[in-house]
């Protein structure tokens, strides 16, 4: 008996071990991506799954908000139209409050998100999990955004 109970006991603190290290990969991983997204890296889009699911979060003037699922093909396609402009402006996301929390076996990153060029923070999360071969991706992002043009088609 007290062998089992000294193997539960072991095995208990395994798993929080190997908790608490994943979720020192994630973060890792995390801040990789914010490197890369405010360096705007080559690599910046292998972040992400293939399949993953873009969404924003438009927070409109009159103070409703509507999500827009964005493809990620068409991410990518606006993404690097819009890189010159925001390299020359210096735009970087900056995120405050980051909370990480396991999801299954995945993992939710929840934070503020303050573009550079604005004074205001909006909520942002983002759903990380390993893929196939074994490497951290990115599943999902939603970010609150006022920029209105998502709205449009």
């Amino acid at each position: 008996m007290r062998k089992l109970f000294g193997l539960l006991i072991l095995g208990i603190c395994f798993n929080l071990y190997c908790s608490a290290d994943e979720i020192q990969d994630v973060q890792c991983f995390f801040n990789e991506y914010i490197a890369a997204a405010n360096s705007y890296s080559s690599d910046y889009f292998d972040y992400y799954s293939n399949d993953a699911k873009i969404v924003r979060v438009v927070e409109k003037p009159d103070g409703t908000s509507q999500a827009v699922t964005i493809p990620l093909e068409r991410y990518k396609i606006e993404a690097k139209k819009s890189t010159s402009l925001m390299k020359l402006r210096k735009y970087k996301n900056i995120y405050f409050n980051i909370k990480i929390t396991k999801q299954g076996k995945d993992y939710r990153i929840a934070a503020m998100r303050m573009p550079s060029t604005s004074d205001y923070k909006v909520p942002a999360h983002f759903i990380i999990g390993k893929d196939d071969n074994g490497e951290w991706k990115i599943k999902e992002e939603s970010m609150n955004t006022k920029v209105q043009r998502f709205l449009k088609g």
